[in-house]
């Protein structure tokens, strides 16, 4: 494949998130599509008459097109549904290969394969795996991801899995617990400790800050947000506390910060959420685990941050 036609699909791809089964099943059918009906593309004709649905898009259709490429892993039922999304990625996508016919980069075989080998990666990722053991804390459940997170930071220098795990499970709890309410999600990489942004995530007059490892960059955060009338919260690992109202004593702003234990946060959550009944707590998980997974989608590269629960 020519480098400026995959420098273009990988701008794309990275742009619209194509990352998760159903966006990667959503190109693939329109870059079949593509082949029969030649070009230009009107992609007003790729949607139905409702104009909420992609035509012939279907995990069936998704799975019969990597069969033909010799992939064997197949996709559920619910790739194929399409979200309110989905019809404007059709488009945008379509539009893109339109250009690519005009710029003479088109080579529309090569495009389909491309596509399948991003399904091959997505199929070969690894995702966490949550045991939930009823036996078990619902803190200890939780830090045996946060473990997996750490083995595989350890194996892949310069990844900081942890973070962004616990990120995620954070942003995913406060959706749960706050339905009425727009939480703003942002990717890992983009973390509030090293950008202008106020916080990973705001609330009212609340500024919450998710690290794994506080320093004075970030409690010179917290002090900006008390001088700004807000209250910042630190949610960090146990062993950090220490270090983090250390730091917030010798900048003056000892009392002032709320500094968390971000598992004994989210566990709290989940038993008021689960109404403290046994039968509803492992319901409780699982939802938390599905917005995890969503969030991840939309805001991570990363698929390998997913999370499956045994």
């Amino acid at each position: 494949m020519a480098k400026t036609l995959e420098k273009k699909l990988t701008e794309f791809r990275d742009a619209k998130q194509v990352v998760g089964a159903g966006a990667l099943g959503t190109v693939l059918v329109i870059t079949r599509k593509a082949k029969k009906l030649g070009f230009p593309l009107f992609p007003d004709t790729l949607i139905t008459d409702g104009g909420g649905q992609v035509s012939g898009l279907s995990g069936r259709s998704i799975n019969k097109i990597l069969k033909e490429h010799g992939v064997n892993n197949s996709v559920g039922t619910e790739s194929g549904r399409t979200s309110r999304g989905t019809p404007n990625l059709a488009r945008a996508y379509a539009e893109l290969l339109n250009e690519f016919n005009g710029a003479g980069l088109l080579n529309i075989e090569e495009i389909e394969s491309w596509w399948v080998q991003r399904f091959i990666d997505f199929f070969n990722t690894e995702p966490f795996k949550l045991n939930y053991d009823q036996s078990k804390t619902l803190v200890t459940v939780l830090r045996n991801l946060l473990d997996q997170a750490l083995d595989r930071q350890r194996k892949t220098p310069g990844k900081t899995y942890v973070g962004a795990v616990l990120q995620h499970l954070v942003g995913a709890k406060l959706e749960l617990a706050l339905p009425e309410i727009t939480i703003t999600h942002n990717g890992f990489a983009v973390a509030d400790a090293v950008s202008s942004r106020s916080g990973d995530f705001a609330i009212d007059d609340a500024i919450i800050h998710y690290t794994t490892a506080p320093g004075e960059d970030l409690i010179k955060k917290c002090k900006a947000n008390l001088q700004s009338g807000k209250r910042p919260i630190i949610l960090t690992i146990s062993k950090m506390i220490g270090a983090a109202e250390g730091i917030a004593e010798t900048l003056g702003v000892d009392g002032r910060i709320e500094i968390m234990d971000a598992l004994q946060f989210l566990t709290a959550n989940l038993y008021e959420m689960s109404l403290f009944k046994a039968a509803q707590r492992k319901i409780t998980v699982e939802k938390l685990i599905e917005k995890y997974n969503e969030i991840v989608l939309k805001h991570e590269s990363d698929t390998s941050l997913r999370i499956s629960i045994g």
